[in-house]
């Protein structure tokens, strides 16, 4: 196998065509701490710690749960448990992009440094949780919830308590769409002894919940703008939004899922 097919099996393994999910918080809130553009270097570093965080964190969870991917039949076709992937060679790329994100936190600050084994923790956690509570979803929006505070405190070398709305409006919002992808693994997840809030509540009252956390998101963005003055394209934003939640929403019922 070439270097490029073994490199793109790597990126399909981690999803990275997903790594830009939660750089439009972290983008959003680095836009208001430095109040505009922020400096060329701030930026390419908070984008590195952003994408080598993510990679570390799917890596991670892939390996962890490479036993249960290998025994649901949705997830049996994935590298690792197919083979296609070794077990030690994502651990090495996990290894490569843990040293990449440190190594991005001491460019930014001391602060960001001192918070990164932090942001580590939660990344190892959260691939263990859904083994012992149904609340995994919101341990999963807490960790990703250090996009917008990380990248506040990259500029900022501080923390300032405004920005935690938006860490807030991302647990969410996290929490609610990964509530909806839970559901197509309900039977699986009860037949394993797999914690979710699917297979704790079943469909209708997961997406009963998955709603209340997406209109608690749009209301913690709305007030974000309204505490840091945001002009009207904020709000122009926020109306297309809501209607990208309730077309979300639409789509996803009891008897269709």
């Amino acid at each position: 196998m070439s270097i490029l097919q073994k490199a793109s099996l790597y990126l399909r393994m981690i999803k990275f065509s997903h790594s830009i999910f939660a750089l439009p918080f972290a983008l959003t809130s680095t836009l208001i701490a430095s109040r505009g553009i922020p400096q060329g270097r701030v930026l390419f570093w908070i984008i590195v710690a952003m994408v080598s965080a993510r990679t570390a964190a799917m890596g991670l969870n892939r390996i962890i749960d490479k036993d249960i991917d290998m025994a649901n039949p949705r997830t049996a076709g994935r590298e690792i448990p197919s083979g296609k992937v070794r077990p030690a060679e994502a651990i090495f790329f996990v290894i490569i992009s843990f040293f990449l994100f440190i190594l991005s936190a001491s460019m930014l600050n001391p602060l960001c440094l001192k918070l990164a084994p932090i942001a580590m923790a939660f990344i190892i956690l959260y691939s263990y949780t859904k083994r012992f509570t149904w609340l995994s979803h919101f341990i999963l929006g807490v960790t990703i919830s250090a996009a917008p505070l990380g990248a506040w405190i990259a500029v900022k070398g501080s923390l300032d308590t405004r920005i935690i709305l938006l860490g807030l409006a991302v647990v969410f919002w996290l929490a609610g769409f990964d509530i909806l992808y839970a559901l197509q693994d309900i039977d699986f997840d009860r037949s394993y002894g797999l914690f979710s809030i699917p297979s704790r509540f079943g469909i209708k009252r997961s997406i009963m919940v998955s709603r209340f956390c997406h209109a608690i998101t749009w209301g913690l963005l709305v007030l974000s703008g309204i505490i840091f003055h945001m002009s009207y394209l904020y709000y122009l934003g926020m109306m297309i939004t809501a209607l990208l939640f309730i077309y979300e929403h639409s789509l996803i019922k009891p008897d269709d899922l």
